[in-house]
């Protein structure tokens, strides 16, 4: 699949995975921050996210193909591959069928085991917008004040609406929430065992519950040559909690 991306620099490539129901453009401040220092910045959009085609095959295995296309298409040479929740599963995924294609990897506030459904509120409040009724972004609002109380959470979905139909008012998300309501239970899948030599940072959110203690000595035995860094006062969204934090460990990471 040809997925949709926004490109940034010149220099040695590092690409950008978001997470669910996330974005390329969500990256756009930071990525363009690194393309000042030197590198060479794609932020992607996974397939059923962005501007990125939907399908329904939809699962790690397929994401990891298409970033391998990606990089192929684009004749890139050690990419550094940097993954944010969802993001990060599938760069775990890209190295395992890969290994030694990408010359380094980022895996933010995620592990590689399998993780319970937590998303159900906020999968009903967005399948509760009916688009055939609603004529505005306050209205789908309104409507999703019903199901997540989390005014982030709220603003950071809301960022997913767009005019399919401005002459009629109509709007629709970017995602396939269609795809991602039947299979979403697939995003919490674990990444089989494996061991592998390739140079990774692992950034946790202080204050996220995705990464367990357990989580951080499975790390040890995946990934050796890691380094593991915890962004205090970070939530699971560390890049937009704590921007300069991020990036500043990211950079370090990237250029040492």
């Amino acid at each position: 699949m040809k997925l949709a991306y926004r490109e940034v620099g010149v220099g040695p490539p590092l690409i950008i995975l978001h997470g669910l129901f996330g974005q390329s453009d969500n990256w756009n401040t930071l990525a363009k921050q690194f393309s000042e220092k030197g590198f060479r910045v794609f932020c992607i959009d996974q397939r059923n996210h962005g501007l990125s085609p939907h399908s329904s095959d939809w699962n790690f295995k397929v994401m990891a193909d298409d970033l391998y296309e990606f990089i192929l298409e684009h004749n890139l040479i050690n990419p550094i591959i940097m993954g944010h929740s969802m993001g990060g599963k599938t760069a775990m995924f890209f190295e395992l069928a890969n290994p030694g294609l990408a010359s380094k990897i980022i895996i933010v506030d995620i592990a590689a085991r399998f993780y319970k459904p937590s998303h159900q509120q906020v999968i009903k409040g967005l399948n509760a917008i009916d688009f055939e009724k609603i004529k505005n972004r306050k209205e789908a609002e309104l409507i999703m004040n019903e199901f997540i109380k989390d005014y982030g959470t709220k603003q950071f979905l809301l960022k997913n609406l767009y005019w399919i139909d401005s002459l009629n008012n109509k709007l629709a998300w970017r995602f396939n929430l269609k795809v991602i309501t039947h299979k979403y239970e697939l995003i919490g899948a674990a990444v089989p065992n494996f061991v592998s030599e390739i140079s990774t940072l692992i950034i946790k959110g202080e204050l996220s519950d995705y990464i367990s203690e357990y989580d951080s000595e499975q790390y040890f035995i995946r990934f050796p040559k890691h380094k593991f860094i915890t962004i205090k006062g970070s939530g699971h969204w560390v890049h937009a909690e704590k921007p300069k934090e991020f990036f500043d460990c990211v950079l370090d990471f990237i250029t040492n």
